[in-house]
């Protein structure tokens, strides 16, 4: 009897310790341990700038438009990773213009509304990679705005928020098969102006930006079959009171890289005199809704807001932007190690 009760004291210590082992398991999130290892490339061959925008087809980028501090910008150019180098490609023949968005759907890159320096704009463009021509498609059906958002999902574009003279939140779809826009719900979240989107396992995703002066700490999920929000945990104590999370943001950059998408910049400040810039990088988990921050390996200058952001096969791309008035045209790749 007393082995007994001793091998029964000994099997409840095991199960104790196996539950203790698998809570912390449980607890613990393959984010630990990530180390992001920036490399400089080549750099951007047009003047340096901010709020230009990029899309990828092929393997290749595309780069275009923007402001130089002086001019809006109409010049496009593409990137080959294999070569590290840039080649000028048709300039876009709209106006030139800054504050636009961009997505690819159907083998095809897609730019429009932003901001020429007078007017809000919602004209809209079609690139053809492979006989490197431009198309004006139908114009953007909401109102003409700059600092959008955009994304690609099922071969459709998607654009929602924005300013037009006021902060929005409305959110339509385009399909390149019928060239026609369709008004979708709007944001579960706030209005906002120069948010982050990205797109990681068939959803999309939208969170920072400004909204009539506040810095939006709020992230929402997408899901295009069913046309459907879900509000995901605020980037906030509140909701986040025992985790990292990056603070609110405005003209942060955003890529995705296999199933990660990676947060880089931006700024809490509400004017570049502020150089309120920030050089964090962050590293986000959608099938956990967890953020971690990681340590930046030989990413020298990192401190900006309004770059751009794409990924190419396993490495995402940061280049161009600002701190305060000066403008880089600077480009880096990003390898995650661990």
């Amino acid at each position: 009897m007393r082995n007994l009760f001793k091998n029964m004291r000994l099997l409840t210590s095991l199960l104790f310790l196996f539950s203790l082992t698998l809570l912390t398991s449980c607890d613990s999130d393959e984010l630990d341990g990530l180390v992001s290892d920036w490399a400089r490339k080549t750099d951007f061959a047009g003047t340096a700038r901010t709020g230009a925008v990029a899309f990828t087809l092929d393997g290749k980028a595309y780069v275009g438009t923007g402001f130089d501090g002086k001019n809006r910008l109409a010049d496009f150019w593409q990137y080959t990773p294999e070569s590290d180098s840039w080649t000028r490609v048709q300039d876009f023949p709209g106006v030139a213009r800054s504050g636009a968005v961009s997505f690819t759907a159907n083998g095809k890159g897609y730019i429009g509304t932003g901001y020429d320096g007078t007017n809000n704009l919602r004209d809209f463009w079609q690139y053809d990679p492979t006989t490197d021509t431009w198309t004006q498609v139908a114009d953007f059906a909401g109102t003409a705005r700059y600092g959008a958002i955009a994304m690609a999902l099922e071969n459709k574009g998607y654009i929602g928020g924005g300013f037009d003279g006021a902060y929005l939140k409305d959110f339509w779809q385009y399909d390149p098969a019928s060239d026609t826009w369709t008004e979708k719900p709007s944001f579960s979240g706030a209005r906002r102006v120069n948010g982050f989107a990205f797109v990681v396992n068939g959803k999309g995703y939208v969170g920072g930006g400004l909204n009539n002066g506040i810095l939006e700490a709020d992230l929402f999920e997408y899901t295009p079959g069913t046309s459907t929000w879900r509000n995901l945990k605020n980037l906030n104590s509140n909701d986040r009171n025992s985790g990292e999370y990056p603070s609110p943001r405005t003209y942060g950059t955003v890529f995705a890289v296999q199933d990660k998408a990676y947060l880089v910049g931006g700024t809490d400040g509400l004017t570049p005199t502020n150089n309120a810039s920030m050089k964090d990088v962050w590293v986000y988990n959608p099938a956990t809704d967890k953020w971690r921050e990681l340590e930046a390996e030989n990413f020298s200058r990192s401190e900006r807001e309004s770059a751009i952001g794409f990924s190419i096969g396993d490495f995402g791309y940061l280049g161009l932007g600002r701190t305060g008035y000066t403008r880089y045209s600077d480009l880096w790749q990003l390898n995650i190690t661990k």
